[in-house]
């Protein structure tokens, strides 16, 4: 079990469902990342820049293996994700408000997978930073 001051501790995050919209928390959360210092990458299939960015289709595209993954889609694509992180060995898994149905946090922890659900990492990092 990780804690959120561990989870925030990693340097390194992929956000799953980051968008070029600035209006969604995917382009939020993105930008907030790495306005914080994060290494941060952008997966989503439908896209192939954001802010400048490459974006990745998928996890598995990505150059290197993050420490973290933010989840910031639908619960039924949050539930391929999780299987995905359990794949690639990617073990910290952020779900967002809205990935977070119980569905997903069960199947994430039914593939040990350290896993944070009950709070927005965007919150989170600027409670730590007070």
């Amino acid at each position: 079990m990780i804690t959120v001051a561990e989870a925030l501790a990693l340097q390194t995050w992929a956000v799953v469902g980051a968008t070029d919209n600035p209006a969604k928390f995917g382009c939020k959360i993105y930008k907030f990342l790495k306005e914080a210092g994060y290494q941060v990458y952008a997966v989503n299939p439908g896209l192939t820049e954001i802010l400048g960015d490459t974006c990745y289709p998928s996890l598995a595209d990505l150059p290197v293996k993050p420490d973290g993954v933010d989840v910031v889609v639908p619960p039924r694509v949050a539930l391929q994700v999780v299987s995905q992180c359990a794949e690639l060995g990617i073990s910290t898994v952020w779900l967002q408000p809205g990935a977070n149905a119980d569905e997903v946090v069960e199947a994430a922890q039914k593939l040990n997978l350290d896993v944070i659900h009950d709070s927005c990492i965007m919150a989170e990092i600027r409670n730590q930073s007070r």
